[in-house]
């Protein structure tokens, strides 16, 4: 055995070296999982052309920057080029994945249906079908049980509960249109979804209340502003008067 896969050789810092024993280097604990679509999309890249990269380890050789790399790079079994930073930790992935590009919530969709995922093929087709933010998509399509759902988003691991369900939500949204050209807004999608929940709100009579009073509904900028706001309307010429607040 390789004394080296107990007690790794500090080599010179600040320099770049070259090896192909990867046994040598491990992820540092803490460090974000790995994300499997950009493994992918490394794994292509570098196998049509490696271009010159490095990456970052501390004195214990645990990768503080160049996971993903470190990855393809040993299952492609190619030169992998380092360079050691002594002291750099967890601080410094920090530091070094927020000046790094970020991800949109587009680019994770592309890839997951280029890479053929079911939920998110029928995801991209919900949303280019009623033009909504993502935020909005992973609620309704989720059926609101998710409490962080771009991170699920991200990973792969977005599910669909109801596909159907989700449309006749949005399209009873939808119905306030002729009255509220920002209906899409997030804020007000999720007001909705919330007073749907609420047994003294009826859709209908909110539609005839809009009808005579088609200017009422205005930008708001929280969800609780909105609720506040459609209580206000829904209750005009109501005689009984119903809080949508609670």
């Amino acid at each position: 055995m390789n004394i080296f896969e107990t007690e790794p050789m500090v080599k010179d810092i600040n320099q770049v070296h070259t090896t192909t024993d990867y046994f040598l280097f491990k992820p540092i604990e803490g460090n974000r999982n790995k994300n499997l679509l950009h493994i992918n999309r490394l794994k292509k890249s570098m196998a049509e052309t490696y271009l010159f990269t490095v990456i970052i380890v501390n004195e214990k050789y645990e990768i503080i920057d160049g996971q993903h790399r470190f990855d393809v790079i040993q299952e492609l079994k190619l030169p992998l080029n380092y360079i050691v930073c002594k002291g750099y930790g967890l601080n410094e992935v920090h530091i070094l994945n927020q000046n790094s590009k970020t991800w949109t919530s587009d680019d994770y969709l592309d890839g997951y249906c280029k890479l053929g995922y079911k939920d998110y093929l029928k995801y991209k087709e919900f949303k280019e079908l009623y033009g909504i933010g993502h935020y909005e998509c992973m609620w309704l399509l989720n059926g609101s049980q998710l409490s962080n759902p771009t991170q699920v988003f991200f990973t792969g691991d977005f599910k669909i509960k109801n596909y159907n369900e989700a449309c006749k939500i949005i399209e009873k949204i939808m119905l306030v249109e002729p009255y509220y050209e920002e209906w899409k807004r997030r804020s007000f999608i999720l007001a909705m979804l919330q007073l749907f929940k609420n047994p003294n709100f009826e859709l209908t009579e909110f539609l005839q209340k809009l009808k005579l009073q088609p200017t009422a509904l205005s930008n708001c900028s929280t969800t609780n502003q909105y609720v506040s706001l459609i209580e206000e309307i829904y209750n005009y010429r109501r005689r009984e008067k119903v809080n949508l607040r609670y």
